[in-house]
């Protein structure tokens, strides 16, 4: 009789707040005059997401590390094109980790590690707890994450992949997304890659060979290879071998952040009525909606 697997659902937060911040106007005010947009954004996703999944088991992991990341001592141009939230947002932030907690869930966030390696982390532990990890974010780079019955959910988009939908989309396997981001680079978060090589000739080398370091095992046989430009890739590859190596390190999510998890850890609790109660009264402007997001309490 086979043994019933038990979901663990990993927000990836911060995406969502940006969105929110991003999509909605900076008119919506708290009491004191803070915006909390961000806050109402985010807390629309949460609440329909709590109606929609019922979930017993949640991690939701937020972003700290924007210029502090154990990939900025590795790399100190990593993100470094990106520009840091203003104070408003940070605020804004704050009150999303609050109201994760006032809702009953575990919220997650360091210095070091990002949103990404919390969330491989957790995901990494309870597997070998015998859950199924559904990983909720639109980041293509957690599908890294992905092992055995796992899922991702772009839950803007409503698109999941498994680790064959991971192939289907983007022609690589799950491990192998890394060596692919170590390739093409990412440019969202300054990761260089190989000059010269885009998606299409990144996913041809890494079906004929499954890692990097198979790659480069096999330098003197790519310029016969059938792929344009094949010369001109293999001297790419043996000029920039070191920064290569380089961008897959900082594309790999890490599985070593220092937290340990459990059943007990990751289960919904009941909400806090006090503190929910102190934030909805701070954010007045969001009055209609907290009658839902209680509405949606009552059914857990």
């Amino acid at each position: 009789m086979s043994q019933q697997v038990t979901d663990l659902y990993l927000i990836d937060a911060s995406i969502y707040v940006f969105r929110a911040w991003f999509s909605l106007p900076d008119t919506l005010n708290a009491v004191d005059g803070t915006p909390v947009n961000a806050v109402y954004g985010y807390l629309r996703f949460l609440t329909e997401f709590l109606e929609k999944t019922r979930p017993q088991y949640v991690a939701v992991a937020f972003d700290e590390s924007l210029t502090t990341s154990f990939r900025n001592d590795i790399y100190p141009a990593y993100k470094a094109n990106r520009d840091l939230p203003p104070p408003q947002l940070e605020r804004q932030f704050k009150a999303c980790q609050d109201f994760t907690r006032a809702l009953g869930m575990r919220g997650f966030c360091h210095q070091r590690f990002e949103a990404d390696d919390l969330i491989a982390t957790i995901a990494h532990q309870m597997r070998s707890q015998g859950f199924r990890n559904i990983v909720v974010s639109g980041d293509k780079d957690l599908t890294q994450v992905l092992s055995g019955g796992d899922l991702w959910w772009d839950y803007a988009r409503n698109r999941t992949l498994d680790v064959h939908g991971v192939v289907q989309r983007f022609g690589v396997r799950s491990d192998q997304i890394r060596d692919y981001l170590a390739l093409v680079g990412d440019a969202v978060d300054n990761i260089p890659g190989l000059p010269g090589v885009g998606p299409k000739t990144a996913v041809r080398l890494l079906r004929l060979y499954p890692d990097l370091e198979a790659v480069y095992d096999n330098l003197a046989q790519i310029p016969q290879l059938a792929i344009r430009g094949a010369g001109r890739i293999a001297e790419n590859l043996k000029t920039h071998r070191q920064q290569v190596f380089l961008s897959r390190r900082l594309a790999t999510v890490s599985l070593d952040a220092p937290l340990t998890v459990g059943s007990e850890t990751l289960r919904l609790d009941a909400p806090d009525e006090g503190a929910l109660e102190q934030l909805v009264t701070w954010m007045t402007r969001g009055a209609g909606f907290i009658e839902r997001i209680k509405a949606v309490l009552v059914g857990h």
